[in-house]
């Protein structure tokens, strides 16, 4: 018990400076690692429609069955694994152009993390160029993380949970930003990112970048977050792309690569 109390008063006192103490600041602060964030919010809730989750390729609740579920319980465990050896808990999923499968990616390892007992997952959609979450999870957005940034409205406003889904919530995108990567760059932004980093202990919140090599904004948002996860398509993602995408976001820890499309079944982890 004293080894764990130690382990959390870095986080809990970078909290404390970030929102002040819960008394006296009127946020709410959750110290304890078994408690998560899915209670303590009043947010909306949308339904999945079982039509919609099989056309999109959507993992169901709980999200580790069959064989599609089991190669994300398996990425899960790596992702979870080398996230703690970094002491990290905020991870982008990044692709080197449009088509590879990253944001599909990115929801099914969300709902994976989310599967996990110890582990909650926050999903935020920053593919301000083109995002696309919600339209996969069949909702519209009321609100979206750039007017949390641009507008500065709590990111608690914006949230919304998936009925069933318990321990997911999703941050999502709610139309196409200009100049989204001087938006990602912003001091705001970077105050929005540590506090969705600080709030839980036990959350993982995992970003969906827009590709590399189509726009700068993985490259310009890439110091806020603190490892990276690449989604390569066989057949379609050429060596050289992934070359030089890795290149550009040298200074980002890339804990592995996903394989989509693969022969060998429904994807592979490097």
């Amino acid at each position: 018990m004293d080894t764990k109390v130690r382990s959390i008063e870095p986080l809990r006192a970078e909290r404390e400076r970030l929102f002040g103490h819960a008394e006296h600041s009127g946020v709410e602060v959750v110290d304890s690692i078994g408690l998560t964030d899915t209670a303590v919010f009043s947010r909306r809730v949308v339904t999945l429609e079982e039509e919609r989750r099989e056309r999109e390729r959507i993992l169901p609740a709980g999200g580790v069955l069959g064989v599609t579920g089991g190669a994300y319980k398996m990425l899960r465990t790596q992702v979870l694994r080398r996230l703690k050896e970094l002491g990290a808990n905020t991870l982008a999923v990044l692709s080197t152009s449009n088509g590879e499968g990253k944001t599909l990616t990115a929801i099914n390892l969300a709902i994976a993390i989310a599967a996990d007992p110890s582990h909650t997952a926050l999903l935020v959609d920053l593919d301000l160029r083109n995002p696309s979450v919600h339209r996969r999870l069949g909702f519209e957005p009321e609100l979206g993380v750039e007017d949390c940034v641009e507008r500065r409205r709590s990111v608690h406003e914006a949230m919304v949970k998936v009925a069933g889904y318990d321990r997911l919530t999703i941050l999502p995108a709610r139309e196409r930003v200009e100049m989204s990567s001087e938006l990602v760059a912003t001091q705001r932004m970077a105050d929005v990112v540590q506090e969705l980093r600080l709030r839980y202990m036990n959350r993982i919140v995992i970003f969906d970048l827009p590709p590399v090599l189509l726009a700068d904004d993985a490259l310009a948002f890439a110091p806020l977050v603190q490892a990276g996860l690449f989604v390569v398509a066989e057949g379609q993602t050429v060596r050289d792309e992934i070359t030089r995408s890795m290149e550009l976001l040298r200074e980002l820890m890339i804990i592995g690569t996903v394989l989509n499309r693969s022969a060998d079944g429904a994807g592979a982890y490097y």
